[in-house]
């Protein structure tokens, strides 16, 4: 289990994003936010967005000991929905902040993820989509699972 207090209290220091900013980037990029847009949209592969973007020690190596890539912070506000789609790869998410009128549903399951320090893999390959029908943010981790 992870420390979220301690997760929080590293991420106070993160510049103003909007909804997503990246903590892993590609070589010789130092833009926290070019690995926030569509991978369609991007010259590089999930895999090459391995080099930490900030001195966060603690996420740091929770990114390291989960061998995650493309690893972002993901804000929900409320009331609002993705789209449903499909990634090209598996998920991992840390929930931060998050209630019970925030969930997901893959492939026409409903899943709920408590901020409990744990992590959670989607298969975020089938169709789904994020909803917080809250009136609070939602907030998570969320990286991408190298292939072995």
């Amino acid at each position: 289990m992870y420390d979220i207090k301690k997760i929080l209290n590293e991420l106070k220091n993160i510049p103003e994003y909007d909804d997503q900013i990246c903590l892993q980037t590609v070589n010789g990029c130092n833009d926290p936010f070019y690995g926030s847009r569509r991978i369609s949209e991007m010259d590089h592969s999930e895999n090459e967005f391995k080099y930490f973007l900030f001195n966060f020690p603690y996420i740091n190596s929770i990114i390291s000991e989960l061998k995650l890539v493309r690893t972002r912070l993901m804000r929900m506000k409320p009331k609002t929905c993705l789209t449903y789609h499909q990634d090209p790869t598996k998920r991992l998410h840390i929930p931060l902040i998050t209630n019970d009128k925030c969930f997901f549903i893959v492939d026409k399951k409903v899943i709920q993820l408590p901020a409990n320090g744990n992590y959670y893999i989607l298969d975020t390959t089938k169709p789904h989509t994020a909803i917080n029908a809250s009136l609070e943010k939602r907030l998570h981790i969320v990286g991408v699972l190298i292939d072995d």
